[in-house]
């Protein structure tokens, strides 16, 4: 365990401040997210270093597309969360009660330090990997393991990467910036009724947090488009009218098609709905992008000045590069909105 930042105590009980919940903590006892505990009025974060998922991922599958792309990145994610979503795609590691967390924790032999993150980082770069990613459930639930890692990543000289549902607090998302790259922020939707009814949680931090992350690292926002839920014309144009408006217009968003998982069984999203999506989001965004539908043709980056294809994709494998002189388009000349170079070479 390792004592755990931004709390206040509170008589015998301590009180959270990592995310917008501000759980009051009895003693013994552990907030919504299940891994930050009062011991003896102490803040502790159980897990700390636990590392339940490891893989090297393609930059992609995060997904960002216009970070580096065709790059690797290791990941690496841990257990909880403090959403409650009943559609959760990760529920396994993201929505274990107490019990079965202790008794998975209990059984992990993998723990590492940030030290060791930072030593990984510098090894898989050695293979062309551009950092890490804290991924696969929600990176604030070891925020402490996170920063700590960042800081060593970065001094290896490599890249920090959020997936993340942007639901944290300012001042430890101020404290955790300045070593961030990248960040995709799962906005779930734009009304606060939907995070309150289906997310356990509340919109307006999050949107908060997507306009403080926009203004100091590289920035791509993915909406699940939920069957009879988020899926009207209406829904989805607010949600454009807030990146085009507040992130600006060169932000990629991602429409994800949703199935069924967890305690939800509404039908998978229907094609027309994510057809939808692309339109509305194409008039006023420059990069849209359609997730878990295989062979779709809105997974390819287009060119916002003559809209032709510069990067085609299959899945999350890059099989055509159009762009010359770094990231300008090989056809218009224009610039294309990509953070970093492509990993192989342009024009195959």
């Amino acid at each position: 365990m390792k004592t755990a930042s931004h709390y206040e105590k509170k008589d015998e009980n301590v009180q959270c401040f990592i995310c917008p919940h501000h759980c009051i903590i009895k003693p013994g006892k552990v907030g919504l997210c299940q891994v930050r505990r009062n011991v003896n009025g102490t803040l502790m974060s159980l897990n700390y270093g636990m590392v339940s998922s490891a893989h090297l991922d393609p930059i992609e599958k995060k997904p960002l597309y216009n970070f580096y792309p065709g790059y690797d990145i290791l990941s690496l994610g841990t257990l909880g969360c403090n959403l409650s979503c009943t559609f959760c795609q990760n529920w396994e590691i993201s929505q274990l009660p107490p019990d079965k967390i202790d008794n998975y924790f209990k059984r992990m032999s993998n723990e590492m330090t940030p030290s060791q993150v930072g030593q990984m980082a510098a090894k898989y770069g050695q293979k062309g990997s551009i950092g890490i990613a804290y991924t696969y459930n929600e990176p604030s639930i070891w925020y402490e393991f996170v920063l700590e890692s960042a800081r060593e990543v970065k001094k290896k000289g490599y890249k920090n990467v959020l997936v993340t549902n942007g639901f944290l607090e300012r001042d430890p998302l101020r404290d955790l910036l300045p070593f961030i790259d990248a960040a995709n922020i799962d906005i779930k939707s734009m009304s606060d009724g939907f995070y309150k009814k289906i997310c356990g949680g509340k919109l307006a931090p999050v949107l908060e947090y997507a306009k403080m992350a926009r203004e100091k690292c590289h920035v791509e926002i993915t909406n699940l488009i939920v069957t009879g839920e988020n899926d009207s014309r209406e829904d989805l144009g607010k949600l454009v009218d807030f990146v085009s408006g507040e992130l600006g217009r060169d932000t990629p968003i991602h429409f994800s098609r949703y199935h069924p998982d967890y305690q939800f069984d509404a039908s998978a999203t229907p094609v027309e709905k994510l057809e939808m999506a692309y339109e509305i989001a194409s008039a006023k965004l420059d990069y849209v992008y359609v997730g878990n539908l295989w062979d779709n043709p809105w997974d390819n980056t287009l060119c916002p000045k003559c809209h032709k294809v510069v990067i085609r994709r299959t899945g999350f494998n890059i099989s055509s590069v159009n762009l010359k002189e770094g990231n300008k388009c090989a056809y218009c000349g224009a610039e294309v909105a990509i953070v970093g170079e492509y990993a192989g070479k342009a024009g195959v």
